[in-house]
């Protein structure tokens, strides 16, 4: 029989709301984007989010609803994001959740932000395991190896900025508009790594990452060229500062699939949409013997629910489910 989840995801700036069907097709994944309202304040604001989320979560679960051609009758049960993320944003998607559910008799299924990520890989293919997960987002940079569904050992992590902060703060250096990742990926495709901005902790016998260094050195370099009226060209700058983080990226993560016994090596969060981290892996990937790289489309490398739907099917099989003093964990790691 299949088994149909409605998925809620509020963790940030996007409302989103699917219905997949057995953990591996989406029936549907609407998404709700805030970007053009937090645009002008440069980055999020948790208060404008969460009023956004207010305003968006009962339109977009009967949408999610109506595309899948399905009705709560036919559901096995609502899963939600409860953490990582913004506290006020992930109230909203609780408590929708929680309600729904309760109405229609439905178990509730608590969902790891970061776990969704890892999991939309399942819509390219069946996870293979033991395998790493490399995750590059906004606020998260980390190496997951797991040895079965489910098991989360976290063997690397970002020791300050993560890779899609730093991405933002050199786009605002750069007087990009926020967010900045895809248009610094862009630039940096026309431009040269002339400036060579460190690699930090690359050659560490470690798998964690630092990128606040990098981010100092760029902003250094671009106001000390200012106060003595020199010139920068924007797309070398912004493939000196790409080449950087992903250098240290694939360094880091083809190490570690060396360490491992892993057989696929998923890469996920909105830094996989990167073009040219995409490009590095491919290569480095490809030369390890009985590694498959795993990236999914561009489409679920953001915030989307079907990927919480993905990854609370495991939780439905396992049965992990949660009651209604389920709360919001803005610091959860998985």
């Amino acid at each position: 029989m299949d088994e149909l989840i409605l998925a809620i995801e509020s963790s940030c700036d996007e409302t989103s709301v699917a219905v997949v069907k057995n953990g591996e097709t989406i029936c549907s994944n609407i998404i709700a984007s805030q970007i053009k309202s937090h645009q002008r304040f440069g980055g999020i604001v948790p208060e404008v989010a969460s009023r956004h989320h207010v305003e968006q979560i009962t339109s977009c679960i009967d949408e999610a609803m109506s595309e899948a051609g399905v009705v709560p009758s036919d559901l096995q049960a609502v899963a939600v994001t409860y953490g990582p993320g913004l506290v006020g944003s992930l109230l909203i998607g609780i408590s929708a959740a929680k309600a729904f559910a309760w109405a229609n008799g439905l178990p509730l299924i608590p969902v790891s932000h970061m776990a969704g990520h890892i999991y939309a890989a399942r819509f390219v293919k069946p996870l293979e395991f033991p395998l790493m997960a490399l995750l590059v987002s906004g606020g998260h940079t980390e190496l997951v190896y797991m040895e079965e569904d489910g098991s989360y050992e976290i063997i690397g992590e970002t020791r300050d900025d993560a890779a899609g902060e730093a991405y933002d703060k050199v786009g605002r250096v750069l007087g990009l508009s926020y967010p900045s990742g895809k248009e610094i990926d862009r630039m940096a495709h026309l431009g040269a790594d002339t400036y060579h901005l460190p690699r930090a902790m690359i050659h560490e016998d470690n798998f964690d990452f630092s990128f606040s260094g990098l981010k100092s050195a760029f902003i250094n370099l671009v106001h000390n060229a200012q106060q003595r009226g020199e010139e920068l060209s924007p797309n070398d700058l912004a493939a000196s500062f790409q080449a950087s983080v992903v250098d240290v990226l694939t360094e880091k993560t083809v190490k570690a699939c060396q360490k491992y016994p892993v057989k696929q090596l998923i890469v996920a969060g909105g830094v996989a949409a990167n073009q040219g981290l995409r490009e590095s892996l491919q290569e480095k990937i490809g030369e390890l013997p009985n590694v498959e790289l795993v990236i999914p489309p561009l489409k679920l490398c953001g915030d989307n629910a079907a990927m919480i739907g993905a990854a609370a099917h495991i939780e439905l099989k396992k049965r992990h489910f949660a009651d209604w003093h389920l709360n919001a964990a803005p610091s959860l790691s998985f």
